[in-house]
């Protein structure tokens, strides 16, 4: 199974498709998840594939690890609950970090909850309005 393929398969089994269940307060409810995803591409927009990408939660020091894909796509899920609202986070690639606030909507606990950030050459841009599509293309192709 490809790299891709095995991290949806972690994500299925994380609940992330919404399938229904009973109550539960465990860490697998979407409300404990962030997830960061984007794409890595070189100063002439090509993709930047097996490259290493780390989320930190700047509060803690707490890393989260990923690697792009041949395609240049990430995905990290960060636990972080309903408290963790406005916390900053830092997106490293190689050299190159930004910092990012998880914005989202505590008592919203039905939409995943996340952000899109892509760096191209050594400039990020955060695209929080191309999260959602660019997630359910995402599961939409591994799901396949």
């Amino acid at each position: 199974m490809t790299p891709r393929g095995v991290l949806c398969a972690a994500l299925i089994v994380a609940g992330l498709l919404g399938v229904p269940h009973g109550p539960a307060d465990g860490e697998h409810e979407i409300h404990y998840r962030f997830i960061v995803l984007g794409y890595v591409k070189d100063g002439r927009g090509g993709p930047v594939g097996r490259t290493p990408v780390e989320l930190i939660r700047d509060k803690t020091g707490f890393s989260y690890l990923g690697e792009t894909d041949p395609d240049g796509f990430f995905l990290i899920v960060a636990r972080l609950g309903d408290e963790s609202a406005g916390e900053h986070l830092t997106v490293r690639v190689g050299r190159a970090a930004t910092t990012i606030t998880a914005r989202f909507d505590a008592s919203n606990h039905a939409e995943h909850r996340g952000t899109r950030i892509d760096l191209l050459g050594e400039t990020f841009q955060e695209r929080a309005t191309s999260f959602a599509p660019t997630l359910a293309r995402f599961l939409a192709t591994e799901s396949r």
